[in-house]
């Protein structure tokens, strides 16, 4: 008891001194501006051009685009960049400026290369040239009829993506551009005699074939549609702004509002913010300043209430704790931060997020939540607790010092999604409780019905991000996360019931039949998982899904007591560490010739002769550097709270790849050690409550328990290997140690369907596990 409070204690302090460093840093912010309204003066003939200075806009273009007063049209609109599109959106869709979707009867115009349309709807278009037919159906670019071979450099990946397409109809096909440009003639290329590569492109979008100007790495095509005597160039499209609600800069958005010569632009998302409210603009545009707010805005005051009532709850559920009312008020308290989860996520989603000190409560109520629940604090929980509090750290600091207003965004979503998670995760131990407390289990058919109703959702929302989504997700989440789990439960369960393998059939020709019977679920999503993967530009999935399936033959080994698999495995894992280090000693080509995502390998074998792709790469290894063994403040970071991120926050994806280089830079090695210590304690206490549930499995005398122990320490080492394989990544690929590979690190990046559909279900899963080893 006395080893147990003391733990409880010391997980107490760890979690105050990290929130209290998030209210440090939030006291310590210092102001900041940023332009709540732009207006633009002009009187009718007049033009201007503005861009990033003007627009405060950060990822705009430094002359972007051309504002026009037309005596007859009123406002008209020209983009002016190069590379970055410019968005109109209104109440019927939304319109991409420099893109038409063509007409049967039309021509369009490459440079000097001019092609007919026959036919053109929303799913196809057919045109010719030369003497060939093309016809493109969103998917695959057939010449003449027949699809064009693979070109050389493709790899394994784009190959089976092709197969899909060729083989599957037109509405499970995966979307890939149409590209014009170059010499070749193959896959989706067509190619242009002295056309740069991708100088325009047709691909789906908005409900249709969108006909854009690309971004070449060369010199800019002439791009020009005729149609019954009018000529377009694409490349100078004007439109009118009338009817126009907002428009999309560069990622910033802007409501519009017209008042005969005066164009009020009002932005929002991302939005340089200044240290002061003085800036100098052109004569006719002027700014109307606002300071941002952090302990105030968007849905607070609702959540602030919400809290309070879930705080008096637990509370009341702590005082009460042996009384049978403790039970009712700890059930409110999971309801309440659940429900306070989800109103922030729906208020960010619209546009107006709690403060940044409302998320903090929240995040705070909902770790305080995690350890008021009932039952016994294990290692686990504890070192999981702690790794969320230094990750929603981490992400406060960069979202604080960064230098536009859409930072905060990574910081509010994860403690929302910690809320949601927390309290669903709340709520189903306090279920299993009183499952528990009953002797109310769930039937073995039940559990399998569930399993399988798991998987067919798990393979729907896969579906869903390969037919609507990309390599980011669909509909603002990341499948990939819930099928990781889902894998893991079937996976576990399959290999449970392989250990009553002697209560099946006893003839060899029947062993074959129930082979397939155990293990055929697991074979089958793992296969659809991986072809969901196809049209993921990365081999990072590849490599967790080879360190998963590692350590569950090792964990089965171990279980079966199977000697010479568990030494197989041992030798092919310390082979692989010899290859890894081999090959970062001493480089080789043969991956390069191979074709096996050649770029990657390149930059991360020399990065200094690949200046632009290894800018992350050396971006974070000079964070790293700066960052010494004390943080770059050398206070471990104590004197930067809530101050600018430095250099740090140019590195591309800092806050999901590459999470690591900045908390490295920001508190030193010295906290990466720290952050390490924790870490392996996690592992570790995953690794000690699945030795315990196997335990119990192997003592049982009944099918239920030794099959409930087997699942529970299968699953725990599932759970276990994903997250060791993201630790690895991550910190490989910041260290430079493996090529750069894009996961985000368990508990520090700011990942919110990782948070959400695999962190929490698994510190949920693991504190139910040890709640009824107790029990038993």
């Amino acid at each position: 008891m006395a080893a147990r409070n003391t733990g409880l204690a010391i997980t107490l302090a760890l979690l105050a001194v990290l929130c209290s460093f998030q209210a440090l840093a939030l006291l310590r912010a210092p102001a900041a501006w940023m332009p709540a309204a732009i207006t633009v003066k002009l009187a009718p003939g007049e033009a201007i051009a503005l861009g990033q200075h003007e627009l405060a806009a950060p990822q705009s273009d430094r002359n972007h685009l051309s504002l026009r007063r037309d005596a007859l049209d009123g406002w008209m609109l020209r983009n002016l960049s190069a590379t970055r599109q410019v968005i109109l959106l209104r109440d019927g869709g939304e319109q991409r400026m420099g893109s038409t979707a063509l007409q049967a009867g039309q021509r369009f115009q490459i440079d000097s290369a001019l092609f007919e349309v026959r036919a053109a709807d929303a799913g196809s278009i057919t045109f010719a040239r030369d003497g060939h037919e093309w016809r493109y159906d969103g998917a695959v670019l057939y010449r003449d009829g027949h699809q064009q071979a693979n070109c050389p450099e493709s790899h394994v990946a784009a190959k089976l993506l092709s197969l899909w397409n060729r083989a599957m109809p037109g509405v499970l096909t995966i979307a890939r551009p149409l590209s014009f440009g170059g010499n070749l003639y193959c896959d989706n290329r067509l190619g242009l005699a002295q056309v740069t590569p991708g100088a325009a492109q047709l691909a789906r979008s908005n409900g249709g074939l969108q006909l854009s100007a690309g971004n070449p790495d060369g010199d800019r095509a002439a791009l020009l549609v005729h149609s019954a005597g009018s000529q377009i160039d694409l490349r100078k499209q004007e439109a009118s702004l009338a009817g126009v609600n907002a428009i999309v800069v560069g990622h910033t958005r802007f409501q519009l509002n017209a008042d005969g010569g005066q164009l009020t632009l009002h932005p929002s998302r991302h939005v340089s913010l200044f240290s002061a409210p003085d800036l100098k603009l052109p004569e006719r545009v002027t700014w109307q300043w606002q300071q941002r707010t952090l302990w105030e805005g968007g849905q607070s005051t609702a959540t602030w209430i919400g809290l309070a009532a879930s705080m008096a709850c637990m509370a009341a559920a702590l005082a009460f704790s042996a009384f049978r009312h403790g039970g009712t008020a700890m059930l409110l308290a999971a309801g309440g931060v659940l429900a306070c989860g989800v109103i922030a996520l729906v208020s960010q989603r619209a546009g107006h997020p709690p403060s940044a000190a409302c998320s903090m409560l929240l995040a705070a109520c909902a770790l305080l939540l995690w350890l008021a629940l009932p039952g016994r604090l294990t290692l686990l929980t504890a070192a999981g607790v702690v790794l969320l509090a230094a990750g929603l750290l981490s992400q406060l600091e960069l979202g604080l010092g960064a230098p536009e207003s859409s930072w905060l965004r990574y910081y509010q979503k994860s403690a929302a999604m910690l809320a949601i998670g927390v309290g669903l995760g709340g709520l189903l131990r306090l279920w299993a409780q009183r499952q528990t407390a009953h002797r109310a289990h769930l039937q073995q058919r039940s559990i399998e019905w569930l399993l399988a109703l798991f998987a067919a959702v798990a393979l729907a929302a896969l579906a869903a991000q390969v037919l609507w989504g990309d390599e980011t997700g669909v509909f603002d989440l990341q499948p990939v996360e819930l099928a990781k789990l889902a894998l893991t439960a079937l996976t576990a369960h399959c290999l449970a019931l392989r250990f009553s393998w002697h209560a099946g059939p006893q003839k060899l020709s029947e062993h074959g039949a129930r082979w397939l019977q155990l293990i055929a679920p697991a074979l089958l999503f793992l296969a659809l998982l991986g072809l969901s993967l196809v049209q993921v530009d990365d081999f990072s999935p590849l490599i967790l899904l080879l360190v998963w399936s590692t350590a569950m033959a090792f964990a089965y080994a171990l279980a079966a007591r199977n000697r010479k698999l568990g030494g197989a495995l041992i030798a092919m894992v310390l082979t692989a560490i010899g290859a890894i280090v081999y090959l970062r000693c001493v480089g080789t080509d043969d991956l390069i010739r191979w074709g096996f995502y050649a770029d990657r390998f390149l930059v991360w074998l020399n990065p200094t002769e690949h200046p632009h792709t290894g800018q992350q790469l050396l971006l974070g290894a000079r964070a790293i550097s700066d960052g010494g063994w004390l943080g770059a403040d050398h206070w471990l970071g104590l004197r930067s709270l809530g101050m600018t991120a430095g250099s740090a926050v140019q590195i591309p994806a800092v806050q999901d790849d590459f999470a690591a280089s900045f908390f490295l830079n920001r508190h030193g090695l010295v906290g990466g050690l720290l952050l390490w210590v924790a870490q392996a304690a996690f592992l570790a206490g995953i690794a000690f409550t699945a030795a315990r549930a196997y335990q119990a499995g192997a003592a049982a005398r009944d099918f239920r328990h030794a099959w409930s122990g087997r699942f529970r320490y299968f699953a725990l080492c599932g759970g276990g290997a994903f997250a060791l394989g993201h630790f690895l990544l991550s910190w490989g690929t910041n260290l430079a140690i493996f090529p750069i590979m894009g996961q985000p690190m368990s508990f520090l990046s700011a990942g919110g369907s990782h948070l959400l559909f695999f962190l929490c279900p698994l510190l949920a899963f693991s504190a139910i596990s040890a709640q009824s080893l107790e029990g038993e």
